[in-house]
């Protein structure tokens, strides 16, 4: 699932926005939420997750690059495209990190391209994030979502932070080598988001909402070590 937020002040963007992005990611079988704003002002109060932004730069009250340095300042980490009829504020857009700019009146092949570099970028991205395919399907799950990893069978269970559970075929092995070092495998079974620990004891990992998963024996001493280098490179 694809989080796409929309921040413009003219209803007819929103919806012609929303019609192309959806469209996009139906095509690469990949599904999408949609959010829209239509002033910067609104779209601060927003607390979900933003994946992509697209935000107008000619708002009235608080304009599109102000909104920008705010969201940047609170942590906000996702892809940022901008649209603008203000060629000249392309220039300013560096510094915000955004990705791109459209020019109104936006033209269809325009989007295209520009959906497609940043398709590319979050397919390459792999530190963040996580491409998974089932069958004809591909979602992107994001390493900073996934609590812990589980193999069954022949089969990978993401358990995530919104209390789902996404499953696909993969080996638990090419897992580990994929995912970040904030990812230790406690178990032949498991691999564990160490961000989420909450407790070690008795052999069991103790994760946000509860979730226990066991810690092999053989394991148990080199993961106290690797706690404590976590904590130690948390704290800068």
């Amino acid at each position: 699932m694809i989080n796409i937020v929309i921040c413009d002040d003219e209803p007819y963007m929103l919806d012609k926005i929303k019609e192309l992005a959806t469209a996009f990611f139906q095509k690469k079988n990949i599904e999408t939420a949609v959010c829209q704003f239509s002033s910067g002002r609104e779209l601060l109060t927003y607390a979900g997750t933003m994946d992509i932004l697209f935000l107008d730069i000619q708002m009235e009250g608080i304009d599109g690059m102000e909104t920008a340095r705010k969201l940047r300042s609170h942590n906000f980490k996702g892809f940022l495209i901008f649209v603008t009829v203000l060629r000249e504020m392309v220039f300013q857009s560096f510094e915000v990190q955004a990705f791109d700019y459209l020019v109104k009146p936006m033209e269809t092949e325009q989007f295209e391209k520009t959906m497609e570099r940043l398709y590319q970028s979050m397919e390459n991205a792999g530190k963040m994030r996580l491409l998974v395919r089932k069958g004809n399907e591909s979602s992107i799950v994001f390493f900073d979502d996934i609590i812990y990893c589980e193999v069954i069978d022949r089969k990978v269970y993401l358990h995530l932070k919104t209390s789902t559970v996404v499953d696909y075929y993969e080996k638990i092995e090419r897992l580990e080598e994929i995912l970040d070092k904030r990812f230790y495998r406690c178990h032949r079974s498991y691999l564990i988001n160490l961000k989420y620990l909450k407790s070690y004891r008795n052999g069991i990992a103790v994760l946000e909402g509860d979730k226990e998963v066991p810690v092999s024996r053989l394991r148990a001493k080199e993961f106290s070590e690797v706690i404590l280098q976590y904590m130690k490179a948390q704290r800068g």
